[in-house]
């Protein structure tokens, strides 16, 4: 009885610990499997355990998501990528990381997707330093097309002013993440509902994208408009919101429950402070409550120390201690 291509990587499978459900959504995921090699794809699965290092359980997830990997050709495809990515990377884990995040980059083509990727974010200013950080942190951007998706990205952030002096490279540096977003569908709503609801100008447009561009990736009415409109129930104005924001813009995707809502409670009914000076110091949200705030202020009120927000959060323990002249027993009450 003739044994088919099919009927002998069904058994490949069955070996490497798959059941019946999962290879048949394989090979309707891809039909090069039914002419696969088992030799083949022995080889390019032991390359990936042996050489790259991926753990032998994480395989089976790898191979479900892109069983086009066991169909190519080791020399032709998988070994150059993976050389390319390591070549890029500081540590040789980074790659297989990279490779367990998406595993279709391996599927892609060093010459005509790599290559090209990493000239495009050069020429935006990215430093070759910082290349392989974007693309073994986010390594589906190997997926995204340069002129359809990329570009019009990066148009839009240039509409932004930010066009000068490498600072888009400096943004997808900070957050690659944002190339996988949609223009018209999340990075416009959330900046027009940066300049018309929340007030920031242009220069705090710029500012809060180069700080904290992540904040752009996030939907307005699930989480930003929250935010915003409990900012202005607790009593901050307009003007002090979008100064906090342009400040700290981290206020604008705080859990209102967990983080903003205690810290405002602490800040007004037991620290006795008006909202005027945490709109001056929005930083004051970034610090741990219990941990430093709550700590530090039982300090200078044992003390009767009288200071800023800023003076008291805005420094390190030994320099707080330094400041105002804490011994460590006097700390460690």
């Amino acid at each position: 009885m003739e044994v088919t291509n099919t009927s002998s990587i069904m058994w490949f499978f069955r070996d490497k610990g798959f059941d019946d459900p999962s290879i048949d959504k394989m090979l309707r995921k891809c039909k090069q499997l039914d002419k696969a090699q088992t030799d083949v794809a022995s080889e390019n699965w032991d390359y990936l355990r042996n050489i790259v290092g991926i753990q032998e359980r994480k395989l089976p997830y790898i191979v479900s998501r892109c069983p086009k990997i066991l169909t190519l050709r080791l020399d032709e495809r998988l070994i150059p990528m993976v050389e390319c990515l390591s070549s890029l990377g500081r540590n040789p884990r980074e790659v297989a990381s990279a490779i367990t995040k998406f595993p279709p980059i391996l599927s892609h083509s060093v010459e005509e997707k790599l290559c090209p990727l990493l000239a495009f974010f050069q020429a935006l200013g990215v430093p070759e330093t910082q290349l392989g950080k974007m693309i073994l942190f986010n390594p589906r951007l190997i997926s995204y097309s340069i002129d359809t998706k990329l570009t019009v990205i990066v148009s839009f952030l240039a509409s932004l002013g930010l066009d000068q002096d490498g600072m888009i490279g400096k943004v997808l540096v900070k957050n690659p993440f944002l190339m996988g977003y949609s223009v018209d569908k999340r990075l416009r709503p959330t900046t027009e509902f940066l300049k018309s609801s929340v007030g920031l100008s242009e220069d705090g447009i710029q500012s809060v994208v180069m700080n904290f561009p992540q904040l752009l990736c996030r939907d307005v009415y699930k989480i930003l408009k929250p935010n915003y409109d409990y900012l202005r129930e607790c009593g901050f104005g307009d003007s002090q919101i979008a100064t906090m924001v342009t400040g700290y813009p981290q206020i604008l995707i705080k859990s209102i429950k967990n983080s903003l809502q205690p810290r405002i409670r602490f800040l007004v009914q037991v620290m006795g402070r008006g909202l005027d000076e945490v709109a001056s110091y929005p930083e004051f949200f970034h610090h741990g409550l219990k941990k430093k705030v709550e700590s530090r202020f039982k300090l200078v009120k044992k003390n009767n120390i009288v200071c800023s927000l800023r003076e008291m959060l805005d420094c390190n323990t030994k320099k707080f201690h330094e400041k105002f002249g804490f011994s460590e027993v006097t700390a460690s009450f």
